[in-house]
């Protein structure tokens, strides 16, 4: 699917700065309507009539040939359908903006980093992530100390007392996110949180017109054993909060048990950077509704020794001009 403005017939995408539909050739605002096209393998753009190359999990992408950007339909329905998302409240230009704040102080990166023609190759991309919902019953029975310690003359005097402790939660999960995302890698995925889920809106394909995105590359069972790892990590962090202010506390049974759970598909947007620096890939990821921002910016070792080598030839010179004052003196 495409959107046409029905004024001009530009393509009409969704703006993150206007929080509406805009066509970027007229300037009109919800001007949008929807225009279907076949999608295969190879893709032919409804638009001009190109054929676009279609990677297996896309589902939003751009035209190479008239710049259209095209919404994959049985990619974001059925099935494929996201529930929910957050769409996004940075653009391209407030992106840019917040890398080269963060950047500016690299004096030892290459020379283009920052550049607009660099930076202008950044995507945005909507990211698709399982959501994971649990409620929880969770039981710690463990013994406790308290240890009291008093001197009466020169003889101090310690009391252990011993309790057994017993606690019981609980606990409801919510909208625990986990990427369903081959090419995005985990570890970085996890640091783009947290995102605000008050913004979470239900889903609909106007969002990701402008933008890339993904259908869900692997099922929720998939990769729920990482939703599970953080739910208990957090639980067991509760639980040892509330039996906090003994001095010691030796554990004999621990059980979190979830008595309920559901399933939600999400999208989420991310912005990538992806700079080449001879013959190596540095990526950059940027929250599209936080700003925050995951990479570490290359390092060009040629300004690294010219920085060297004009920092020596300073010091030189002001050893010099020392010892020839001091002759003169």
């Amino acid at each position: 699917m495409i959107f046409k403005c029905k004024n001009c017939g530009g393509n009409v995408v969704y703006s993150p700065e206007r929080h509406t539909m805009y066509c970027p050739y007229c300037d009109a605002e919800n001007s949008g309507e929807r225009e279907d096209g076949n999608t295969e393998a190879l893709t032919i753009c409804p638009n001009c009539g190109g054929e676009v190359q279609v990677e297996l999990h896309t589902s939003a992408t751009q035209c190479p040939y008239c710049d259209c950007h095209l919404i994959f339909d049985e990619r974001v329905e059925g099935r494929y359908q996201p529930q929910k998302i957050i769409p996004f409240q940075m653009g391209k230009e407030n992106c840019k903006k917040s890398i080269r704040e963060k950047f500016k102080k690299c004096l030892f990166a290459p020379i283009d980093f920052l550049s607009e023609v660099r930076l202008n190759s950044m995507q945005g991309i909507y990211v698709p992530y399982w959501f994971y919902d649990y409620d929880t019953w969770c039981e710690f029975l463990g013994e406790g100390t308290k240890v009291r310690v008093w001197r009466s003359g020169n003889t101090e005097y310690r009391e252990t007392s011993f309790y057994q402790i017993h606690r019981e939660l609980e606990i409801a999960f919510r909208n625990i996110p986990v990427d369903a995302s081959v090419q995005m890698p985990d570890q970085v995925m996890d640091l783009m949180a947290p995102f605000d889920y008050s913004q979470l809106t239900d889903f609909v394909p106007e969002y990701m017109s402008g933008f890339y995105g993904e259908k869900y590359n692997m099922e929720a069972v998939e990769v729920e054993e990482r939703a599970r790892s953080r739910m208990g990590q957090d639980a067991g962090r509760m639980l040892v909060e509330s039996y906090a202010g003994y001095n010691t506390v030796r554990s004999q049974r621990q059980d979190i048990r979830v008595n309920h759970r559901e399933v939600a598909f999400c999208l989420l947007p991310i912005w990538r950077y992806l700079y080449t620096y001879k013959g190596k890939e540095y990526p950059f990821y940027v929250n599209g509704q936080t700003g925050k921002i995951v990479g570490a910016a290359p390092l060009d070792k040629g300004r690294v020794w010219a920085y060297a080598g004009t920092f020596g030839s300073c010091v030189m010179a002001t050893l010099l001009l020392l010892l020839l004052l001091t002759s003169w003196l």
